[in-house]
């Protein structure tokens, strides 16, 4: 195996035994850090320090990613400027947050037979919130749902 030492200068190719000799001369351990190589490549260090470092970096990793998430709005037909207004205004809330958006407009009854003024009503909304939003599915009909998904172009 290839062993480097603890300052990272290359201390030759050694069989086990030497490189376990080396390390316990300097007081440290010998960790494989390239099982696969050829030959494999072992490394003389502190253990101890090694994982306390490598826990630090995937906690500063997982303190600086962001999951995003997605929020419903749902609305109706028939729903009125004001209301449209409410739910376009907590829509621009989550996509501020970065998460994307899932507008879920629903049909009732008699409604189903005139779908073009909850595809008017979904256009609407679109159209106010497209200045934070990207289209990622347009709206699509599903049973008695109307379903679209909104992205965010903030970047959180």
């Amino acid at each position: 195996m290839l062993v480097i030492g603890p300052q990272g200068q290359q201390l030759g190719i050694m069989n086990r035994d030497a490189a376990l000799k080396a390390a316990a001369d300097e007081n440290l351990d010998l960790l494989c850090v390239a099982p696969n190589a050829n030959p494999p490549v072992c490394k003389i260090l502190d253990y101890g320090k090694h994982r306390f470092e490598m826990q630090k970096k995937q906690r500063e990793a997982k303190k600086n990613q962001h999951v995003v998430g997605i929020k419903e709005v749902q609305l109706t037909p028939q729903i009125g400027d004001h209301d449209l207004q409410v739910k376009v205004k907590g829509a621009r809330g989550f996509l501020e947050d970065g998460n994307k958006v899932k507008v879920a407009l629903r049909y009732r009854g008699r409604q189903l037979a005139h779908q073009e003024n909850g595809v008017d009503t979904m256009e609407k909304f679109i159209a106010m919130v497209e200045d934070l939003a990207t289209v990622e599915k347009r709206p699509l009909l599903e049973g008695k749902l109307l379903i679209a998904i909104l992205a965010s172009k903030v970047k959180k």
